[in-house]
């Protein structure tokens, strides 16, 4: 019987075209699974399923999620995690990938920001100009944090580039960064105490297996795109993973390279973004969590 999977292209470049088809026309599919974002039990008949494949350098294993919590697609997992999930379900264990073992950054007296490491934008809208004037990806480095507006607590990212960034084709110099995101319908911020509006239908946060994966993007050819991707899923804390499960959003923070820098703690990142609305030098949207 057919099931009600969704394959994204990338999957279906990974697998092949026949392996896609046989999947969708129920071959290979189970009927009941548990969700590898959420965990929790779901049915490719009912209920509208993404396939996602977890790569290694070697080794792929085919997982099966509720489409409301995230997308089909393909997610980079280390070798070894991977090789551990095919034992243990050669062995009869649970047909789930563990999460990648991403070292935590220990917290202080006060809860710290997780910072990822540096990753290049897979766009090409946001590129910074080399000096010879040809194009380079911009690199983007991002801060995940507690932002308290009014008496709310909400997840947060700041994204912050190491260089200016200009359009493409542009070899001035000049930092469009900010404008380049207000066009995409996020908005500088006066104050930060007042969560942002979203911006265009089609952003959102991809998390999975608790995990932060990505910034999607709306894509020209329909769905989402990755805007920001992780080199590595960053590990985030318990708390910031509650408060955007909680509201189901995320308030993703931008400045231009040097604004804000990486605080140690949140109090001293508040701050740092206080100073940068003052300047009007911050923008925002809120964005919908895909995943958890």
């Amino acid at each position: 019987m057919p099931r009600m999977l969704e394959v994204s292209e990338d999957v279906r470049a990974e697998i092949g075209d026949d392996e896609a088809d046989s999947l969708l026309a129920g071959a290979h599919a189970p009927d009941s699974y548990d969700c590898t974002s959420c965990r929790q039990p779901g049915d490719s008949l009912r209920e509208r399923t993404s396939t996602v494949l977890f790569v290694g350098e070697e080794t792929a294993v085919l997982a099966f999620a509720h489409a409301r919590c995230i997308p089909s697609q393909v997610v980079p997992v280390d070798e070894q995690q991977l090789r551990g999930a095919v034992a243990s379900i050669s062995q009869g264990g649970a047909a789930t990938v563990p999460e990648p073992a991403i070292p935590v950054q220990a917290a202080p007296a006060a809860p710290a920001p997780q910072v990822s490491p540096a990753a290049l934008v897979t766009i090409p809208e946001p590129i910074n100009p080399s000096p010879s004037g040809r194009p380079q990806p911009a690199v983007l480095g991002v801060t995940c944090g507690i932002v308290l507006c009014g008496d709310t607590q909400h997840a947060a990212l700041v994204i912050e580039p190491t260089g200016p960034v200009g359009r493409p084709g542009s070899s001035s110099g000049e930092d469009e960064f900010l404008s380049l995101l207000t066009e995409h319908g996020f908005q500088l911020v006066q104050d930060v105490n007042r969560a942002p509006a979203r911006p265009r239908a089609g952003w959102s946060v991809l998390m999975a297996m608790g995990q932060l994966h990505a910034i999607l993007q709306p894509s020209a050819t329909g769905g989402s795109a990755a805007w920001w991707q992780a080199h590595q899923a960053l590990q985030v804390t318990p708390a910031w993973r509650a408060a955007a499960a909680r509201k189901s959003e995320v308030i993703m923070f931008a400045v231009p390279a040097g604004a804000v820098g990486r605080q140690p703690r949140e109090d001293l990142l508040r701050v740092a973004l206080d100073r940068a609305a003052a300047r009007g030098v911050l923008a925002a949207g809120t964005l919908p969590l895909a995943g958890t």
